[in-house]
């Protein structure tokens, strides 16, 4: 039998390690098993959904060194980026000598953990015939870029010669190298696009109700959750623990259908299970 008269605080450190081990393991199993977008698919959403990255280019001034400059992108129906770029800028004088470039597109450049894409190709200039369709690709995109049309300014197509997906580090979900064949015949997730809307309503509105959902579907409790991605399998919330701040991926009970279809899923959870 324990005394009572331990040092109380030697106690309640114990109790409280043996709770904080319990809590992550319990976010290691669920994480673990939660449902993601295959890894191909997600490559080519994260790309498509996304609008900052950091094009590396071989850069003439500095010796054949990589030359980094975080650029504004759209994507047109194959998944190549498109850039409109100035010729007063370094990287455009880089690839009209070497045409040779990658893409390194992040979910959240600041959080390592996060998805991220590397597309590694080659950059051509939109031809005459072309820039029309490639233009209002690009102002679809960005309605306010009236830089599209300075004279020192031209639309350049990056033609992926491979596509690199990173889950994240720490993620036991392994990295994916695809070819270009593989990564144009992928689809974008059909509810990705939506994201912005969806999680801006969530959060504005119904930020109980999301942290609800996430302490039932994972099993711990949380200061709080907010969603950061919504995909047809789930979404991702950003989240606490007692001021430590984690990222989780909450499973739908199933694929959702199409964005109207997301409410009916976020209503089953909260909800819970029914009894047959």
């Amino acid at each position: 039998m324990a005394s009572s008269t331990g040092n109380p605080s030697q106690v309640c450190g114990s109790y409280d390690d043996a709770e904080e081990t319990e809590f992550w393991q319990q976010i290691e199993v669920h994480q673990k098993d939660a449902a993601r977008l295959p890894s191909l698919e997600e490559a080519r959403t994260l790309a498509d959904c996304s609008s900052t990255a950091m094009l590396s280019t071989i850069s003439q001034r500095y010796s054949g060194s990589p030359f980094g400059s975080l650029v504004l992108y759209a994507t047109d129906d194959d998944g190549c980026p498109i850039l409109a770029i100035s010729s007063l800028s370094p990287h455009t004088k880089d690839l009209e000598v070497n045409s040779k470039c990658s893409m390194l597109i992040a979910r959240d450049a600041m959080d390592i953990r996060d998805p991220s894409v590397a597309v590694i190709g080659e950059a051509e200039t939109v031809s005459d015939e072309d820039r029309a369709g490639v233009r209002a690709t690009y102002l679809k995109k960005y309605p306010d870029a009236f830089w599209v049309d300075f004279g020192d300014f031209r639309l350049v197509r990056v033609i992926p010669r491979k596509v690199r997906f990173f889950a994240g580090a720490g993620s036991r979900i392994n990295p994916g190298e695809f070819t270009w064949e593989e990564y144009k015949a992928t689809t974008v997730d059909p509810i990705a696009p939506f994201t912005t809307p969806i999680a801006g309503h969530m959060n504005r509105d119904h930020a109980e109700q999301t942290k609800e959902i996430v302490e039932s579907s994972v099993g711990v409790k949380i200061d709080y959750a907010k969603i950061l991605q919504v995909d047809r399998l789930g979404f991702t919330v950003e989240a606490a623990r007692k001021g430590t701040p984690l990222k989780l991926r909450v499973p739908f009970p199933r694929s959702a259908e199409n964005r109207k279809d997301v409410k009916n899923l976020i209503v089953e959870m909260l909800q819970g299970p029914t009894s047959s």
